[in-house]
């Protein structure tokens, strides 16, 4: 009975269907429908169990074919790239200023990424809103 009880206590693997990569998936590479493929066996926590899931994210590390995809492997596609020439735009009330950058990061919407301001030389902190668009200052919405 003791023996009985001490097996129904021990952990279990999940026995479902998770997502493996089909080819490999460099960092910084958007994962497509052909990417990752659904497999059936043991799947670890984290690991994305839907196609919907992955597909157009963008890989924060080197995925291996056959491996699975972790969904903390994965991240929103950035729109900003490092080197990128921006519009940074500061509210405040009424007023709004334009001027033009220089990213010095990557960066997706929302995203927080530091920018050169191009005349001044001064580096600032803002969030993505757009493409090639960067809120900075007091104006930010969270």
């Amino acid at each position: 009975m003791r023996l009985l009880a001490l097996i129904l206590l021990l952990p279990w693997p999940a026995w479902a269907d998770g997502l493996v990569a089909t080819r490999l998936i460099r960092p910084t590479d958007v994962v497509q429908v052909g990417d990752v493929a659904l497999q059936s066996g043991t799947t670890a926590p984290g690991v994305a169990e839907d196609p919907a899931q992955v597909i157009g994210l963008e890989a924060r590390v080197a995925i291996y074919p056959g491996r699975p995809v972790r969904l903390a492997d994965l991240g929103p596609a950035a729109v900003i790239e490092r080197n990128e020439t921006v519009v940074m735009i500061y509210r405040h009330g009424g007023l709004t200023i334009l001027s033009e950058g220089r990213a010095l990061g990557r960066a997706a919407l929302g995203e927080s990424v530091t920018v050169m301001n191009g005349s001044s030389r001064q580096s600032v902190q803002g969030r993505v809103i757009n493409f090639g668009q960067v809120e900075v200052g007091s104006g930010m919405r969270p």
